[in-house]
């Protein structure tokens, strides 16, 4: 099942923005909110929750797709190049969200345009990476991919990650890349998770609307 097949699109009045984190250079958010639904506290949700943009883990697993990102793009590479050492994607979206192709293709453009100018794209992801990546003629071989993977446990995934992608396609994935790529490649294990600390209003308030719309679905298919 693909979430969400009518994307809601939005426009930004910027994109590249000089990041303040110590691994990172240069970011870029080409999409608003992430659908995997993450129940444990996520960073990102809670402060766009903060700032007034969304309100509630309903509104942030709905993502929305900046529409200009690539001509934004096209105006900042010149003005910010001499710059950037390299792009992250992304700090407050997922930029191969699991199951949202329209946020992969733009994805894709995106790692595609700035390698065109020998900008070096670095990517996180909860999602599968695409087999595409690995045609070093079209995406090179600078780029760096990870995914997160916070625990090898699939039933730790459906509780703590339940839209995001299975364990093991996201290995898979990378394990592609690994064979028939040149790039360098890793994982991200954050946040670590402990079952016994005291829960978030956010997770809380995630868990309570995952609640909800799973026992909605059950009534569904009691109806039919």
């Amino acid at each position: 099942m693909i979430y969400n097949k009518d994307m809601q699109k939005i426009k930004r009045k910027s994109l590249l923005y000089k990041s303040g984190v110590e691994y990172a250079d240069y970011g870029l958010n080409h999409a608003e909110g992430c659908s995997h639904g993450c129940t444990y506290p996520c960073y990102a949700m809670m402060m766009k929750k903060r700032c007034g943009i969304i309100n509630t883990y309903k509104e942030w697993r709905t993502p929305k797709i900046v529409s200009n990102a690539l001509e934004l793009l096209e105006k900042e590479i010149p003005k910010y190049k001499d710059d950037i050492k390299y792009v992250f994607l992304c700090f407050a979206t997922d930029p191969f969200m699991y199951q949202q192709k329209e946020i992969g293709d733009l994805s894709l453009k995106i790692i595609k345009r700035l390698n065109q100018d020998e900008l070096k794209s670095i990517c996180i992801s909860k999602g599968v990476y695409p087999k595409e990546l690995a045609k070093k003629d079209v995406y090179g071989y600078k780029n760096e991919y990870g995914s997160t993977i916070v625990s090898i446990s699939e039933s730790f995934r459906k509780k703590h990650e339940p839209f995001a992608a299975p364990i093991k396609e996201r290995i898979k994935a990378l394990k592609y890349l690994h064979d028939l790529y040149f790039g360098r490649l890793g994982q991200s294990v954050d946040p670590i998770k402990q079952e016994r600390i005291i829960l978030s209003e956010a997770e809380q308030e995630a868990i309570e609307e995952l609640k909800k719309e799973k026992l909605k679905e059950e009534v569904k298919k009691n109806d039919k």
